[in-house]
């Protein structure tokens, strides 16, 4: 069987060649997903702090939650127990008096306590200091330094008013030992001299974070903790380490005890490189281009198997039983699948590594971010390709193989029917399944863009299932409507009316082109517009906003709005929140809200009650309903740090895109969240305001509220959407092309007879652009509803408002874009193939 398979396939290597083109796409998407996944789920921190200790007693680094249940089945009661965590953004504080006590145990040569704070610092002459890669900058006090350990290269241990930092920082900024900085913290601004640099050995600094350090007596006032994040253990030469672990567990009580590689947790978590952002982002790449290719290699596997339909019929003829031509068709899928494969994996590598590159470039991803090349995920990848290649094929065989031979050599000019009851059953689930996703899915939730991927495809499915009937509606129309062109354009309305099989196998790819990527451009576009919109009217009200570089101090805010002639101040802190519902807590975006004067400064659309205050918070109108609160009820919120506060909901919100789900009292934010620094301060005034801030505060900026620019993050979340529709686009135009060509090549016996009959080669050509207009025309008319039924519910849940086009010249753009690619991949390869001196009237099909 396998002789004959690789006999078939060296016979009809042209007809074969669109297949195993697909297939190497496809394992190439799906290796290159998958390597960009693994490595994003595997990714370790790039360097420990904590390398020369033995061990690091953490303060809260997560919020976990254990949900009990008991059942009760005749004379057993069961028990459930789930965990869920929930990762923080700040680092817990530990007692105070911990490192003292874990000193005094047996084996314990020193404990050192770390106090990590975020840190925004620049040279006098306004230059910021950064890291490599724009690595942010993590203070510490200066007993800490042995910790990696960083030792001194010039200069000397700072002292009251005095820094040390990292010689990477130093080489960046220009800084040098007496120089002065500007060191802003939660606490204040403070200007400070450089008593020395220090480095890790063997390195200038650590990957991912600069390192500052202050004197130790200063480390309270200038951080703002009250106790340590992290203790180090340094054990002495000799020391049981099982035993020192148990002592210091005991000691520690229920703070987290970490050991070997597990150590670098110990660290603060924004001095960490977050892959929490691009798991979920790898995890929608992973599935865009797995949809993608399972439907498009379903499809041109399903289109070549049909074109066989006379050669598996001559094979009947001649003694071959229905089993026998499963097999073969089988082992052809597979062979070709792997064949497909040795090239497809490299290529995934090569896709993996340009995707990746281009993300670090957008700011999604970590700049140490690199993708590790998995065998693992490589053979999965060449595997599935093989598996959706040979179940294509079984499928597109099973009716083939089982009529009689005479039936199966009449129904190469009339394609076979039947199936209708399980495509029925296929179109009904997969159509009910996307109804019940854009009904009682919230896709004005984190889970709505997901969504509305997950429902166009479900509604492709139903779209590919019912093709053959669906191209029959809709090509009678335009086919009639093509015919009154002449008598080209009538035969072509015959041949697309006769052959629907055909044309929905080409038109199918089209819609697939339109949809998905028509869906994620309009309705990322949506969102985009719906946020900038929102921060417009939230800002309207103030006269002007006040920024700085890094960020403001609350104390400086409070002078702010102390200053006369405003009238009115608004200042956002923003941070993160865990909130738990069921067991399960999860985080939101949050703000920290100082509201001041008579005149409001930020309007968010309050729909009940008031502006968070003390013990009080506001909620927007989507958590609200998600959590089922009420104003009035005390809800446990989670801070930064991992402190539980009860607050009480005082207020709902409904302007919350590009703000956030949680607006709390900007005091209790600062006190617990790490960096605790304000980002942007609107103001209303009259009278010499701007002069008295340039007068008192020269580094602030003061800007007219005319509409605030988007945030990075949503920057960075645009341009990482438009980079997946790229991906999208590619393939699925790629397999346009492909499609067509294959069924062009298959009508070669077609295109000799007409020529037979005295059918001219311009004559041929009218009538292929005329079968092309009317394919096209059947795939756009699709796509275009299954993008507006998913669009119109996505934009309805968003604010009430039905939308299909949101942005006219995205949808101009997708329609003409498709349409011509439709068009020429239609007539090209016709052209080609006309194009040879002659076309047999009988071939074999190579």
């Amino acid at each position: 069987m396998i002789r004959l398979a690789l006999g078939t396939l060296r016979q009809h290597r042209g007809a074969y060649a669109g297949t195993f083109f697909a297939a190497l796409l496809a394992v190439a998407l799906l290796a290159g997903g998958g390597l960009l996944l693994a490595s994003v789920l595997t990714a370790k921190p790039p360097a420990d702090r904590f390398a020369a200790a033995t061990l690091v007693v953490s303060g809260d680094r997560a919020v976990t939650l254990e949900k009990v249940t008991t059942k009760e089945k005749k004379d057993k009661v069961k028990v459930k127990r789930k965990v869920k965590s929930e990762r923080l953004t700040g680092a817990g504080s530990l007692p105070a008096d911990l490192a003292g006590r874990l000193g005094d145990l047996p084996g314990v040569a020193t404990a050192v306590a770390d106090v990590a704070f975020p840190v925004q610092a620049g040279t006098s002459d306004g230059r910021p200091l950064r890291g490599a890669d724009n690595a942010p900058v993590i203070g510490h006090g200066w007993a800490s330094a042995p910790l990696t350990p960083y030792v001194l290269r010039t200069g000397e241990a700072p002292g009251p008013g005095q820094v040390v930092v990292d010689a990477d920082l130093a080489n960046r900024s220009g800084a040098t030992v007496g120089g002065r900085l500007v060191v802003t913290t939660k606490t204040g601004v403070r200007s400070m001299t450089v008593s020395g640099i220090a480095a890790p050995v063997g390195r200038d600094g650590l990957p991912a974070q600069g390192a500052l350090f202050v004197a130790d007596a200063e480390v309270a006032s200038v951080s703002g903790l009250p106790g340590p994040t992290a203790v180090a253990v340094l054990a002495t030469p000799g020391t049981d380490p099982v035993a020192l672990r148990a002592a210091v567990e005991k000691a520690a009580g229920k703070a987290p005890v970490l050991t070997g590689a597990d150590r670098v947790r110990a660290d603060l978590p924004g001095a960490l490189p977050d892959y929490i952002g691009p798991i979920s982002m790898f995890g929608f790449v992973i599935g865009i281009t797995a949809f993608s290719a399972v439907f498009v290699l379903t499809g041109t596997v399903t289109l070549g198997v049909r074109q066989r339909l006379r050669e598996l019929a001559l094979l009947r003829a001649s003694g071959a039983t229905p089993g026998q031509l499963r097999r073969l068709l089988g082992v052809e899928s597979v062979l070709l699948a792997g064949f497909a494969a040795l090239p497809g994996a490299p290529l995934g590598v090569l896709f993996a590594h340009l995707v990746a590159a281009r993300f670090r470039d957008l700011g999604a991803v970590p700049a140490q971010f690199v993708v590790r090349t998995n065998v693992i995920v490589l053979i999965a990848a060449a595997v599935a390709g093989m598996l959706v290649t040979f179940v294509g094929a079984r499928i597109a065989g099973r009716r083939a193989v089982r009529i009689a031979p005479t039936q199966a050599l009449a129904e190469t000019a009339n394609a076979p029917t039947g199936g209708l009851v399980v495509r029925a059953v296929l179109a009904v689930v997969t159509a009910a399944g996307a109804v019940a996703l854009l009904i009682f899915v919230p896709l004005d939730g984190p889970l709505g863009m997901g969504m509305s991927f997950v429902s166009s495809a479900l509604l492709l499915c139903t779209v590919a299932a019912l093709g053959p009937l669906l191209i029959r509606v809709l090509t009678t129309p335009v086919s009639r409507l093509v015919g009154l062109g002449g008598a080209t354009g009538w035969l072509a309305g015959l041949v697309t009316r006769a052959e629907p099989r055909r044309v929905a196998a080409v038109a199918v790819p089209l819609v697939l082109m339109f949809a998905i990527n028509a869906t994620m451009l309009l309705n990322s576009a949506l969102i985009d517009d719906l946020t900038a919109q929102e921060q417009v009217d939230r800002t309207a009200s103030a006269t002007a906003q006040v920024t700085a570089q890094g960020g403001l101090p609350l104390g400086t805010v409070e002078k702010l709005a102390a200053l006369d002639g405003v009238t009115g101040a608004a200042a956002t802190l923003p941070t993160r929140a865990i909130v738990e519902q069921g067991g399960k807590p999860e985080d939101f975006a949050t703000q920290g809200l100082l509201v001041a004067g008579d005149e409001s400064a930020l309007d968010l659309d309050l729909r009940a009650g008031t502006l968070p205050g003390t013990g009080a918070f506001a909620a927007s109108e989507y958590i609200t309903d998600q959590y089922g609160w009420r104003l009035g009820d005390d809800v446990p919120i989670w801070l930064a740090d991992g402190q539980q506060v009860h607050l009480r909901l005082a207020g709902v919100y409904a302007r919350a895109r590009g703000f956030g789900d949680l607006a709390l009292p900007a005091d209790l934010v600062a006190a617990h969240d790490p960096r605790g620094l304000v980002s942007t301060v609107g103001l209303r005034y009259h009278g010499d305001v701007p002069d008295q801030i340039a007068a008192s505060w020269p580094e602030l900026r003061l800007t007219p509220t005319l509409g605030a620019a988007p945030a990075r993050d949503a920057q960075n979340q645009q341009g990482a959407w438009e980079l997946m529709v790229v991906i999208s686009l590619g393939f699925t135009a790629i397999a346009v092309v492909n499609t067509f060509a294959i069924a062009t090549a298959a009508r070669r016996r077609e295109f000799a007879g007409l020529r037979l009959v005295g059918a001219t080669t311009g004559q041929l050509h009218r009538l292929v652009g005329r079968e092309a207009l009317i394919t096209v025309s059947a795939g756009l008319a699709l796509g275009i509803l299954v993008t507006a039924i998913v669009v119109g519910a996505f934009s309805t849940a968003q604010d009430g408002t039905p939308r299909v086009f949101v942005d006219a010249g995205t949808y101009a753009a997708m329609l003409g874009g498709v349409a011509a690619l439709g068009l020429v991949a239609g007539v090209v390869p016709a052209r080609v193939l006309l194009g040879r001196r002659s076309l047999p009237a009988l071939g074999d099909g190579r």
